[in-house]
């Protein structure tokens, strides 16, 4: 395909993958996003092709309307979806700049999303983080944001992830309050991709916003955090610091606390 077409529908799009996917490389990638028995991406199918590649793809895309990503959210074929997603993802930051901004076609895209994430299109932990933050947490930053607490329920582990990193984009603004109500919702999370992407964003919150927010949200909860949970949370800190907290979590099994 040449450099610089643009590809306006499905087909075409998947055409293009398949010039620049690498058959040698599946294995390998069936490997890292787990879809063997019984593993959470179970039965996913790759052609081989690596992100960057996909990214390229993306920028001769861009055009592409809604009804086209659908097609491709509906293929069996991972980097379709992945495809879909930084498309989807591109649109919606284009509506948001100044220059180009367009709240109803904000609103169509932040609609698409969620209809996607609820028919399970959006069903690796790659695919929930190119774009939860960049499209559906972007549009609620300063928006209602019961929708999360929602997701965060649902018993479906990707949109419980999806209400997890869209709270990245209010950490960027400094604002780490929905954050904390997840973090604590979710706390007895079994999953470990739950479990890290939590400890993730309250290391971000620490990172980012006030170390203090941190402290605090440990300090009441780290005895009764997963060890995942914890130890992805406790990242940047002293390393006495994390001594202390971990200390915590070992002492609530001592004293007969259920610990994930």
């Amino acid at each position: 395909m040449p450099n610089g077409s643009a590809l306006t529908d499905a087909r075409s799009a998947m055409r293009a993958l398949g010039e620049v996917a690498d058959p040698g490389d599946v294995p390998a990638l069936q490997r890292y996003f787990k879809t063997g028995p019984g593993e959470y991406g179970e039965g996913d199918v790759f052609i081989g092709v690596r992100m960057p590649a996909v990214r390229e793809v993306a920028r001769q895309a861009s055009g592409m309307g809604l009804v086209q990503l659908d097609v491709l959210l509906d293929s069996p074929v991972h980097e379709h979806r992945q495809l879909a997603v930084i498309v989807l993802g591109r649109a919606f930051a284009t509506a948001s700049t100044a220059r180009g901004y367009d709240e109803r076609a904000r609103a169509a895209y932040v609609a698409f999303y969620l209809a996607a994430v609820r028919r399970g299109r959006i069903d690796n932990w790659d695919l929930v983080d190119a774009s939860a933050e960049f499209i559906l947490g972007e549009y609620l930053v300063d928006r209602d944001r019961r929708l999360l607490l929602d997701l965060a329920g649902s018993p479906v582990l990707w949109e419980r992830r999806v209400a997890v990193l869209a709270s990245f984009a209010f950490i960027k603004q400094g604002d780490a309050s929905t954050t904390l109500q997840l973090a604590e919702q979710l706390l007895g999370d079994p999953e470990p991709l739950l479990q890290k992407a939590v400890g993730w964003m309250l290391r971000e919150v620490g990172k980012r916003v006030d170390v203090e927010l941190l402290r605090t949200f440990l300090d009441g909860n780290a005895a009764r955090m997963p060890r995942t949970m914890l130890t992805y949370a406790v990242e940047h800190l002293e390393p006495s610091e994390r001594t202390h907290y971990r200390s915590l979590r070992s002492t609530s099994a001592l004293t007969g606390q259920r610990l994930v």
